[in-house]
């Protein structure tokens, strides 16, 4: 009797083979890697050599700002959820705010005007929202304009969307940022 029984157990612990194209297979789905398709970069001329490195070399210091800002954004969403006053809203959004500029002012500004301007491009990338539109949604209209104003005295336009279908610079970002996930220099997460 033992032995119909254990011999009945060693059968029913086959796993089924998968049969497709004339090729077996032991599980119906191999997992893969997800790959990233680049094109190859041409650049005719050295100028454009140059540039495209700058570009990169600007957009990899700047990133990992536009990454942090929109983790922030995202916890600061969560907390504002819960918050129920738009007295108690405000507090914190300006506590948090002090919190991040005493933590980050002084990195900040020591970057150059054409990494300030990749650094919003890239928040938008990140978030979703122009930076004009995260400071009017979290502060007010009247500090999103006195901060658009400023920055277009330097050149910088708050309102800067990223559009790589459309533009030649956000097309290059967008090739870097890949480009160096793909390389794991950039961490997506």
């Amino acid at each position: 009797m033992l032995i119909i029984f254990f011999s009945l157990k060693i059968c029913s612990q086959v796993n089924p083979i998968y049969v497709i194209e004339g090729d077996t297979l032991k599980n119906q789905f191999i997992p893969l890697k997800e790959v990233v398709v680049i094109p190859e970069l041409k650049f005719y001329s050295y100028k454009d050599y140059v540039d495209y490195y700058n570009l990169k070399r600007k957009t990899i210091k700047v990133y990992p700002y536009a990454r942090l800002a929109s983790e922030r954004l995202l916890k600061l969403n969560e907390r504002l959820n819960g918050i129920k006053s738009k007295r108690g809203k405000r507090k914190y959004t300006k506590r948090v705010e002090k919190f991040l500029e005493d933590e980050l002012k002084e990195e900040l500004k020591k970057l150059t005007r054409s990494e300030g301007r990749i650094l919003i491009k890239l928040i938008h990338r990140e978030t979703g929202s122009t930076a004009y539109s995260l400071v009017k949604t979290l502060r007010t209209g009247w500090k999103a304009f006195i901060y658009q104003t400023t920055a277009k005295m330097f050149e910088i336009d708050l309102k800067k969307e990223f559009d790589p279908s459309n533009n030649l610079e956000d097309y290059k970002i967008e090739n870097i940022v890949l480009r160096e996930f793909a390389n794991s220099y950039l961490n997506k997460n």
